[in-house]
C-alpha cells in the first residue's frame, strides 16, 4: 500500500522531487500535498504535475504518511511550532535543511517522532539526484526501506552517519553548481575557439555525463580513467598541466571544504 507524501515548501528542490517522483510512477500525483505561501509556486507544480496543493502547512500535516520539510533552516522552528500538534505517531518526519541535527529537529518538536535527515540534489528532476540520508532511532528498518524507495525513484541513495552530513553537502548537494560553471567554461573555452554556443554546450555536458558514467559503471578509479585519456606528449597531458598549474584540484576540494564549514556553521545558529 502505497503512502501519502507531503511536502512543506515548494522551492527548487521540492520541484525536483516532486518531479522525480511523479515521473518514475513510483507515486500517483493525488497521493502527494505541497504547500507553499507563494501560489505561482503551487499553480506550477498543479500544471505540471497534477499534485494536490495547498497553503495550508497544517492540511499537509494531517495527510502525510511521509512529511518533507523542505523550507529553510531559519523557518523550521516556526513552521514546526504550526504543526506539531497534527503529526501521527507513525508520521516519517523528513528533512532537507542543511547543517540542521536530528537532535535540533526534534527539540522544535519537543516529543519522540520519526525523523530522517537527507541532503538530496536537483538533478534529482531528471533521475540522477543523489541523496544522502541519516536518522535517529525511532525509524525502523520498514522506515528507512520506504524512505530509501522515494529517494530511489530519482537517482541514487547512501546512508551515512550524521556527523559526515554537512561534507555530503559539499560533495553531492551544493556539487551541481560547481559542475554548471565547470560546463560553462569549457563551452565558453570552445566558443574562444570558433565553435557555436549550442554545440559547444551540447558537446562539454555531454562529455560531462558520460564521463561521470565511466566513474559509475567501470569501477575503475577517476585518476585511472584519466591516465587512459593522456597519451604521452599529447593534447590531453597538456591541457591536465595547464589545470594543475592553475590548482585546478585545489580550488575544487577548497569549495568542498568551504561548504562543509558553511553547513557546520548554519547548524549552530
Amino acid at each position: 500500500m502505497k503512502k501519502n507524501i507531503g511536502f512543506i515548501g515548494c522551492g527548487n528542490m521540492a520541484k525536483a522531487m516532486i518531479g522525480g517522483m511523479v515521473t518514475s510512477k513510483l507515486y500517483a500525483p493525488e497521493s502527494i500535498v505541497v504547500s507553499n505561501p507563494s501560489n505561482p509556486s503551487l499553480q506550477y507544480m498543479k500544471d505540471k504535475f497534477d499534485v494536490k496543493t495547498t497553503n495550508d502547512n497544517a492540511m499537509v500535516a494531517d495527510f502525510a504518511d511521509v512529511l518533507i520539510l523542505s523550507v529553510k533552516p531559519n523557518k523550521f522552528e516556526s513552521v514546526i511550532d504550526e504543526i506539531k500538534n497534527l503529526v501521527k505517531e507513525n508520521t516519517i518526519i523528513v528533512s532537507i535543511a542543511a547543517g540542521l541535527s536530528i537532535e535540533t529537529i526534534k527539540n522544535y518538536f519537543n516529543k519522540e517522532v520519526k525523523i530522517v535527515r537527507i541532503m538530496p540534489n536537483t538533478p534529482a528532476m531528471v533521475g540522477e539526484g543523489m541523496s544522502a540520508l541519516c536518522s535517529n532511532n525511532k525509524v525502523n528498518k520498514d522506515d528507512m526501506a520506504l524512505v530509501e524507495e522515494i529517494f530511489n525513484a530519482f537517482g541514487k541513495v547512501e546512508v551515512v552517519e550524521e556527523k559526515l552530513m554537512d561534507a555530503v553537502t559539499g560533495v553531492s548537494g551544493s556539487s551541481p553548481a560547481f559542475v554548471y560553471m565547470f560546463i560553462e567554461a569549457l563551452a565558453d573555452g570552445a566558443v574562444l575557439q570558433g565553435l557555436p554556443r549550442d554545440k559547444a554546450y551540447k558537446m562539454a555536458a555531454q562529455a560531462v555525463l558520460g564521463s561521470a558514467k565511466m566513474v559509475l559503471e567501470t569501477g575503475k578509479h577517476p585518476a585511472q580513467l584519466k591516465d587512459e585519456v593522456c597519451s604521452p606528449a599529447g593534447t590531453t597531458i597538456e591541457s591536465v598541466y595547464s589545470l594543475e598549474k592553475n590548482n585546478f584540484r585545489g580550488s575544487i576540494i577548497e569549495a568542498v571544504k568551504v561548504c562543509t564549514e558553511k553547513s557546520k556553521a548554519m547548524g549552530k545558529k
